[in-house]
């Protein structure tokens, strides 16, 4: 009995241990795993961004492009035990797996007897809001007030209302398919962007001078003409430039008027002081730009106010001599000490006019007293007014596919309320988020990006290492020092331009245009 039950005992076993053979492998080990490089722009960060992976060392955001490319991350954080293979994956470098909806059947074809619609793009600053913004149709799904401005560019929200039948095409005299057509403004298809041969090709910004917008480099010169492709059709695409000469009239969709915290708001007149015409208040002043919004919406609906940028150069009133001079005794010209003193122009940026330099420079401040002087009393200088020294600060639009999360992405500002993962592509492309915050005290703008930071200038740089000129973008206006930032500083930096840009960056930080990190 004992024997027998001996042999029932190592048969058991045997049968154990072979279903043992069939059964779950070891866990895998990083040595089986094909992690790939370290090419993604987050790598190092201490985040695992490959999408193949799962659990708390992984990003908050993943994408496809980083598969395989943050080796070093997702290796320390698969050793430490803060993430896994997702399902499915088997940690080679192959395709990314099939997805379920692959091997769905596919839908029925669409209605042959529905004419084809383009609905175009969702470019709209309304669009994915759950309402059909293109008053090219209508229905139940429709917003309740609709722009030309929208044609075409809210098509996710139409597509799926009109699939879903909730809108149509309006009817135009029984033809629906007049209401079709693209509208009239360019598509990128129809421009021909050239190619990437410019020196400022793939650095962020649209150096072609047939372009204008946020999206465009500060500096143009026709042998641009055509030579950056990617980064203006990238720029076209996302809304930040357009072709010049495109559109000259400026519509309601293109005017942020801003909101109603003037004490004036809501008076039927316009008291903000950039328009004009029979629908403005009496006395507008400089304290209620952009915050009068009803009121002058409503008047530029009616045709009775225009931007004064529009308007054409009102007649002026002749001013007597002795008050020009009276004015003259009060203002502070400075002295001569500046680089073209006497030369019968007044470089003095402080002031604009025909007796001004087309181009002055902020190191010329205060440093040109007799000309401007002179420039002053010949009425072919006047001061710039408060709103051209520094003026409101511009938030930009919500062209950032990471508008409306939450967070701010535009490095301009700083805070606990910033997005981690920064990216100059984002400069002016969140402002509903970033606004929001910095009002709710979560960031604040990084003073040297306050417009007004400039009226301090000249700025001391006596404390600072410039180093030389040795870089391949010196002298070219633009600080490539990584260790400064503000609006004068390139959109690419390089470790290799470390105190190599000298000139560009002692002369921009003394303008108040940079400042170090």
């Amino acid at each position: 009995m004992r024997a027998f039950n001996r042999g029932l005992g190592t048969a058991s076993l045997v049968l154990i241990l072979v279903a043992g053979l069939n059964g779950p492998s070891l866990a895998q080990t990083s040595a089986d795993i094909e992690f790939g490089d370290d090419s993604s722009q987050w790598a190092n960060d201490g985040e695992c961004d490959d999408p193949r992976f799962t659990g708390e060392g992984s990003a908050a955001e993943l994408e496809d492009a980083d598969r395989g490319k943050d080796a070093t991350d997702c290796r320390t954080a698969f050793e430490d035990g803060k993430i896994t293979l997702a399902d499915g994956e088997d940690g080679k470098l192959a395709a990314a797996p099939a997805t379920s909806a692959t091997t769905e059947t596919a839908e029925p074809a669409a209605d042959t007897a529905r004419p084809a619609i383009d609905f175009g793009d969702d470019s709209s600053e309304w669009a994915n809001d759950g309402e059909c913004d293109d008053p090219r149709f209508t229905g139940t799904g429709m917003a309740s007030e609709l722009e030309d401005a929208d044609i075409a560019k809210d098509a996710t929200d139409c597509r799926t209302l009109f699939e879903a039948g909730s809108i149509s095409l309006v009817d135009t005299d029984g033809d629906d398919t007049a209401a079709t057509a693209a509208p009239a403004s360019t598509r990128p298809e129809d421009i021909d962007f050239g190619d990437d041969t410019s020196e400022w090709a793939n650095d962020g910004e649209c150096d072609d001078p047939r372009f204008a917008g946020t999206g465009s480099a500060s500096e143009l010169e026709d042998v641009d003409i055509g030579r950056d492709a990617t980064d203006c059709r990238a720029a076209f695409e996302a809304g930040t430039v357009t072709l010049v000469g495109e559109s000259d009239a400026t519509t309601i969709a293109d005017i942020d008027f801003g909101d109603d915290s003037s004490e004036w708001a809501n008076d039927q007149e316009c008291d903000d002081p950039r328009f004009v015409g029979s629908g403005m208040a009496t006395e507008p002043s400089d304290v209620d730009i952009m915050r009068d919004a009803t009121d002058c919406r409503k008047a530029f609906e009616d045709g009775t106010i225009t931007l004064a940028s529009e308007a054409g150069d009102a007649p002026m009133t002749p001013v007597s001599s002795s008050v020009i001079e009276a004015l003259a005794a009060r203002i502070d010209f400075g002295d001569d000490s500046g680089a073209w003193p006497n030369d019968g122009e007044c470089d003095d940026p402080d002031f604009v006019g025909s007796g001004v330099v087309s181009d002055p420079s902020d190191s010329e401040r205060m440093k040109d007293a007799s000309d401007c002087r002179a420039a002053f009393l010949a009425g072919t200088a006047s001061l710039k007014s408060a709103e051209q020294l520094g003026g409101a600060f511009d938030y930009g639009s919500d062209t950032s596919e990471w508008a409306n999360d939450g967070q701010c992405d535009d490095w301009r500002f700083a805070g606990p309320g910033m997005a981690k993962k920064l990216s100059s592509y984002d400069v002016m492309g969140d402002a509903t988020d970033c606004r929001a915050l910095e009002e709710a005290g979560e960031i604040s703008i990084k003073p040297v990006f306050d417009p007004n930071y400039i009226l301090g200038a000249p700025y001391d740089s006596s404390e600072i290492d410039f180093g030389d000129n040795s870089s391949s973008y010196a002298n070219d206006n633009i600080c490539d020092d990584p260790r400064f930032e503000g609006p004068g500083v390139a959109s690419t930096l390089l470790d290799s331009d470390l105190e190599k840009d000298a000139a560009d960056c002692k002369a921009l930080f003394e303008q108040g245009k940079i400042v170090l990190r």
